[in-house]
């Protein structure tokens, strides 16, 4: 395994702490950049988020030209709240509506490159208790000033919140450690040079987003670093370093449904690409137990994995962005 993408493709928020001259590379090369993010009865935090992303990154630093919010049906005070601190809020269900309705996070991030009306997009989680515009600015800032970087990815460390202004200083990124980091180990060695890969904030180029699958759920974040790696190398992928992320943590039975999705995920893609000979189709049921007045009972969870193909594969977005040439051809995967 080659350590150099370690030393220099890996940067820390603070290398790109000089707000004008990021401002004077997005016009230099004529760019727009879009903020997006994705929400489910996200109240308690969205305000927070919009309205800091508004007064640093846009007011006073134009590097944002739009913060999009593509919601999945939240029946909380999401909406109120960020159209009132200025966000352009969308229903994912109301986007390409002709399409089969499916539900998730992944689904949101796809929908939001037919929305987007920019060249670099940001994906940040909407539930970030310690919010900062460094989780935007630090992945802006190495595909404005690196030519070769077209998808930037963030690491920190994860203190688990455990009560009103109380941290834990371990325990974050348990799925990274005990499910994708081994899987990287032994498939993908280069790939565990990535701090944290299932981390939920990353930018990227729309020529890159648009030419891969978005799974709806929650393997999006591993199915994208996949198809980024394999198709461009790990040459065009930063990681930045933003410090801490406080967020709102899962019990364990919760992060085993989300590590069956990853491993589905990881599993599915690793059989196209033929590494491994996928003799049946896996199958879409999570089985855990609960005791239940004495006994034990199964819970099953059916989990169909349902996958957005490239978005320029969508006759609607090629139309709407003007993208020539046959879709076969311009798809990653």
């Amino acid at each position: 395994m080659n350590n150099n993408w370690l030393k220099s493709n890996t940067f820390h928020h603070s290398d790109f702490k000089d707000l004008g001259r990021l401002v004077e590379e997005k016009r230099k090369k004529n760019l727009k950049i879009s903020l997006c993010l994705p929400t489910l009865n996200e109240e308690k935090t969205i305000a927070k988020e919009v309205l800091l992303m508004r007064s640093e990154l846009m007011a006073r630093y134009p590097l944002l030209d739009e913060i999009l919010v593509i919601d999945s049906g939240s029946i909380d005070k999401t909406k109120e709240i960020a159209e009132a601190f200025g966000a352009d809020f969308y229903e994912a269900n109301d986007i390409l509506p002709h399409l089969e309705k499916y539900r998730g996070k992944g689904e949101n991030l796809w929908k939001a490159l037919y929305i987007a009306k920019v060249d670099i997009i940001i994906y940040l989680d909407a539930d970030i208790k310690n919010i900062h515009h460094r989780f935007a600015y630090g992945l802006i800032g190495p595909l404005l000033l690196y030519d070769h970087i077209k998808y930037a990815k963030a690491f920190y460390d994860r203190p688990i919140a455990i009560g009103k202004n109380k941290l834990r200083p371990t325990g974050g990124g348990r799925v990274t450690e005990l499910v994708i980091r081994p899987m990287f180990s032994l498939f993908f060695p280069e790939l565990t040079q990535l701090m944290q890969p299932l981390s939920g904030e990353y930018a990227g180029f729309r020529e890159i987003f648009e030419k891969i699958p978005f799974p709806i759920g929650y393997g999006v974040e591993t199915s994208m670093i996949l198809d980024i790696y394999t198709q461009w190398g790990l040459d065009v992928i930063a990681q930045v370093d933003l410090d801490r992320r406080v967020h709102r943590n899962q019990d364990t039975k919760a992060l085993g449904r989300m590590s069956f999705v990853i491993l589905k995920t990881f599993l599915n893609r690793t059989g196209e690409l033929g590494l491994i000979n996928m003799k049946e189709d896996l199958l879409n049921e999570m089985i855990q137990y609960n005791l239940v007045k004495d006994e034990i009972q199964p819970q099953i969870l059916n989990i169909q994995g349902h996958e957005r193909p490239p978005i320029i594969e969508i006759p609607e977005y090629r139309e709407k962005f003007k993208v020539e040439g046959a879709p076969d051809k311009l798809a990653a995967h």
